[in-house]
């Protein structure tokens, strides 16, 4: 007799949990908004309109710097046209992030076309296993942010490089560079330019109650540095265990040649490799030896602190130069490889890696210039200046322990932070309501700070308004053209939620053991 055949059972398809469910609601949604450029456009319109509308209302608020009424401008008057109008092509240059991505870019294409960067990737991967491939993208993800914006142009696309040329998702590699860059913003053990501007600020609310209260310029910087191991390893958790597995339905459609494959090196392109990479360290040493001597014409000649270098001045000449070296320091080895390799023929192979790196960018100016427009009115309208006041004043007003003021404070800098980008434009809003707030109740302004700067950093990668935004949408959709404003905020939005709990409940533990925030720094006030 026959044995009966018995049909196979089709596989239970896996029920999706609540946050999942969530996720896919936000990406779905997302997605459905206008293109981006259309979307800051229609944003930019309704910013008219607002102002319009709240412009005549006695909101009842002092700008805390000017102690000038603080109101909304309305900009639909004809001189604020006028000015629009007039302005227009100064706001799109002048638009900080474009300058520093196209002339970034011009460097990354010449270093990644010849070659060069894909070879120094397969080598780093046969030595570099698989499953530490996360935290290392983010360790150096958020070390770049001593080079200033330099890790939005860099690592974050060298990100969707590294994963797809190990055979993982692209864009969960750019989700876990994206989430060390901007959402560990200030998690760092290398202090840098941000820490002494944002001290500062801090300085100078503390004065209103204590004229004579003095700070240290690394404040959090025992803190800042031990989050970066915290930032990492949490980091690493999510893009692991949440976004890639997310992410193994989403079909890699981008254009084949224009992603990394892992062929093995030859011979003569690791010859090739590794004379760029000498010629690179060269540049790197020549650097190292025209900013060290005190007279360097690289060093701010203003600069009178003795505990923080003049070269890491927001003023210095070499911080303003981060990105201008960046170009030169990539554009070496990747002219040294392209000729050494044989793959440069002549100097217009150069010219046209530049060109191709150059094409790419064509989608990101178009949302730029929309971009420049409307966080330019936004910024003129005053609306984010009132929101973030109502809040810190609100936030006054409960009278809550210690304890929950911090908390209040981080989750506060969080929401705020979704309207107006500038850390430290923010900070020198609210620092004047927040840090003789607190230091009536006992609490030092630099713990305050260390509060404010994790708000500050958690919820950059869920916000439009952060200006590198468009940015990471170019990158991603470069190997998934689908890829949408929906789709990078459901991406993110594990890393904003986990990084604010998980930095909160540190801050508090970090204060209950008490562990230094830094060298001369206290928890309380008046310092003991």
């Amino acid at each position: 007799m026959k044995k009966e055949e018995k049909t196979p059972k089709k596989p239970e398809k896996k029920k999706n949990s609540f946050f999942d469910t969530f996720l896919n609601f936000i990406e779905k949604s997302g997605n459905k908004l206008p293109d981006p450029a259309m979307l800051f456009f229609l944003l930019l319109v309704l910013v008219w309109i607002l102002s319009a509308i709240l412009s005549p209302i006695d909101f009842g608020e002092v700008h805390p710097l000017t102690g000038e009424e603080l109101s909304v401008n309305n900009l639909l008057t004809g001189a604020q046209m006028a000015s629009f109008l007039a302005n227009m092509i100064n706001t799109f240059v002048l638009f900080a992030p474009l300058g520093i991505v196209l002339v970034a870019m011009l460097g990354v294409g010449v270093a990644e076309h010849s070659g060069w960067i894909d070879a120094g990737l397969k080598k780093l991967l046969n030595f570099t296993p698989k499953a530490f491939l996360t935290p290392m993208l983010i360790l150096i993800a958020i070390v770049s942010h001593t080079a200033a914006d330099a890790g939005y142009v860099l690592v974050i696309p060298l990100g969707g490089v590294i994963f797809y040329a190990a055979g993982r998702h692209p864009l969960a590699g750019i989700a876990a560079a994206f989430a060390g860059v901007s959402g560990g913003f200030s998690a760092n053990f290398v202090p840098a330019a941000i820490d002494p501007l944002i001290m500062s600020f801090t300085l100078e609310a503390a004065r209103i109650l204590d004229p004579d209260i003095a700070l240290n310029p690394l404040n959090n910087y025992y803190f800042t540095a031990a989050s970066s191991v915290i930032i990492t390893l949490v980091g690493w958790y999510i893009t692991d265990k949440i976004v890639e597995p997310r992410l193994s339905n989403v079909e890699v459609d981008g254009d084949e040649d224009e992603m990394p494959q892992m062929e093995k090196v030859s011979g003569k392109e690791s010859r090739a490799f590794w004379l760029g990479f000498g010629a690179m360290v060269l540049g790197l040493i020549g650097l190292f030896l025209w900013a060290w001597p005190e007279n360097s014409a690289l060093r701010d000649p203003n600069w009178n602190n003795p505990d923080v270098s003049s070269l890491f001045s927001f003023q210095a000449p070499l911080m303003r130069a981060i990105v201008p070296l960046i170009f030169i320091l990539l554009l070496i080895p990747g002219v040294v490889y392209g000729w050494a390799s044989g793959k440069y023929e002549s100097s217009k192979d150069m010219i046209d890696n530049m060109k191709k790196s150059m094409e790419s960018m064509g989608y990101y100016i178009v949302m730029a210039f929309f971009c420049a427009l409307f966080i330019d009115a936004f910024g003129n309208s005053n609306i984010g200046l009132l929101v973030a006041l109502k809040g810190a004043n609100f936030l006054q007003s409960l009278a809550m322990p210690g304890e929950i003021t911090i908390v209040g404070i981080i989750i506060l800098s969080a929401i705020v932070n979704l309207l107006v980008g500038s850390a430290s434009a923010k900070w020198a809003l609210i620092a004047p309501i927040f840090v003789p707030m607190l230091m009536q109740l006992g609490i030092s302004p630099d713990l305050t700070q260390a509060a404010y700067r994790v708000g500050d950093s958690v919820s950059n990668i869920i916000t439009p308004l952060l200006p590198y935004f468009p940015l990471v949408v170019v990158f991603c959709q470069r190997y998934v053209k689908k890829t949408g404003i929906g789709t990078l905020i459901s991406m993110m939005l594990p890393y904003s939620v986990i990084f604010m709990v998980v930095w909160t409940i540190f801050l508090l533990l970090y204060w209950w053991i008490g562990i230094p925030l830094s060298f001369e720094s206290n928890y309380v006030y008046p310092a003991p």
